[in-house]
């Protein structure tokens, strides 16, 4: 049973970002640290990534252990909620499955992609080493 009433949920939720999130700006800090720069949330790219550097023809998406199925069973961010899971299943399995097939789709155009977990953001020097790993 949720806690909270209709409004009050639809008004938290509605207070969720989809950009400029913490941990995307620790990515975007990190990879402008590195001397990387980049363009943001390219509507003309499937899946409009986080991070864009279109020199080297690669994206960043920096995805919410929640709301995109964090695979690691470890992460107890990616938790399944406790009510209305007969609405909750089938978004966060929809966000999943949209999320494979916009990668799939920047492949296929010649991008290479890479997914940072919002849980990955707080050890940021093992961030840093990915970054630049991906950006060589």
């Amino acid at each position: 049973m949720d806690t909270l009433t209709p409004e009050q949920r639809s008004e938290r939720m509605s207070r969720v970002r989809s950009r400029d999130t913490k941990p995307e700006l620790i990515v975007r800090q990190i990879a402008h640290g590195l001397g990387y720069r980049f363009r943001l949330h390219r509507r003309d790219l499937p899946g409009t990534p986080d991070i864009v550097f279109p020199s080297r023809r690669k994206v960043i998406f920096v995805h919410g252990c929640f709301w995109h199925r964090h695979p690691d069973s470890a992460c107890k961010l990616a938790r399944m909620p406790k009510s209305r899971l007969d609405f909750w299943v089938k978004k966060l399995e929809n966000n999943k499955n949209r999320d494979g097939i916009n990668i799939a789709r920047l492949h296929d155009l010649g991008w290479e992609t890479l997914v940072i977990w919002e849980c990955q953001t707080r050890a940021q020097k093992t961030l840093q080493v990915q970054i630049t790993e991906f950006l060589k």
